[in-house]
């Protein structure tokens, strides 16, 4: 079903309604206020959030001046990208000057300089490119925020590693600039989903070495087993992650863990020395569990004889 699209309370007006009808509308549910003067005619529950914020950016640049951009979390739903437990209840924009920034209920202005090539056109609206956007982000949210959002661009092709380390360079002297350092250093275009990003997080603060990630496994005679999320060879074992809930990223490769074919796929991999540990989605948010996940099944892969070998997946 198609996005309902937003609606001013001029056409609202135009259209026979009063503002005490607004009013009822959005008390009971019906509505959704937008922001001063824009309305989703729908239940905001209807439709996702990245639709709603991006109803919501459509509304605020319509009273915004020309020289205004749209920037940070509002580019990175233009531009399509993941934003997982990103606020979605503000507008971003950017002024093209040092100072001057301000926060409002509906709309953040920030304050700074922008080349001409760090700006684009998504849905006829200017914003910010991919690269400065995922710059901006890791300036200012969250680690495993910014991940998610910057292995989702890096994954669909929108910006390359490349891109990220020139825009960095430019914004050397903006403040967040080391914690942006430490998300471009991190970032890998082989995670598939929200889900695996937030996994490579959670590895990261368990302490665990980077794992190869989409490696392939093969036989003894070269045959092709499997290609696995998390790889760590000097341990023996094989991370899996199972799965994010509907909506948050791309369908799946690999059936799931209860299937016959990936019960058999695992029954393999253990005949050929590794150990597999398992995780799902709410299981990210007890990092601990996944960390003794892998732990017990290196205790099980310890001492074991492995066959076959491995090929990594290239990163760039």
């Amino acid at each position: 079903m198609a996005t309902p699209q937003s609606i001013s309370r001029r056409a609202a007006l135009a259209a026979g309604l009063s503002d005490t009808d607004l009013h009822r509308l959005c008390r009971h549910g019906l509505w959704h206020r937008l922001r001063a003067g824009h309305y989703l005619p729908a239940p905001a529950a209807a439709v996702p959030a990245p639709e709603r914020h991006r109803l919501l950016v459509h509304a605020t640049v319509a009273s915004a001046s020309d020289s205004a951009v749209v920037s940070h979390v509002s580019a990175a739903v233009l531009h399509g990208l993941p934003v997982w437990r990103l606020r979605l209840d503000r507008a971003h924009l950017t002024r093209n000057r040092r100072n001057g920034g301000r926060r409002g209920t509906r709309l953040m202005v920030h304050s700074a300089l922008l080349e001409p090539a760090e700006i684009t056109v998504v849905d006829g609206v200017r914003c910010t490119t991919v690269a400065r956007t995922l710059i901006d982000l890791a300036r200012t949210e969250p680690f495993e925020q910014s991940v998610v959002c910057g292995d989702g661009a890096l994954r669909r092709g929108s910006a390359t590693g490349a891109q990220l380390r020139d825009q960095l360079r430019r914004l050397d002297n903006r403040p967040g600039h080391r914690n942006a350092a430490a998300v471009v250093r991190f970032l890998d275009r082989r995670a598939e989903s929200v889900g695996e990003s937030r996994s490579r997080v959670v590895l990261r603060q368990a302490g665990f070495p980077p794992p190869e990630l989409q490696a392939r496994i093969l036989s003894p005679e070269a045959g092709f087993v499997a290609r696995v999320d998390f790889l760590f060879p000097n341990i023996g074992v094989i991370g899996e992650f199972d799965g994010d809930p509907p909506g948050c990223t791309l369908p799946r490769r690999s059936p799931g863990s209860g299937s016959a074919a990936a019960e058999h796929r695992e029954t393999r991999l253990r005949e050929l020395g590794w150990a597999v540990a398992r995780w799902t989605w709410d299981e990210l948010d007890e990092p601990g569990l996944v960390a003794r996940r892998i732990e017990t099944a290196a205790a099980q892969a310890l001492g074991k004889q492995r066959s076959g070998r491995w090929l990594p997946s290239p990163r760039r």
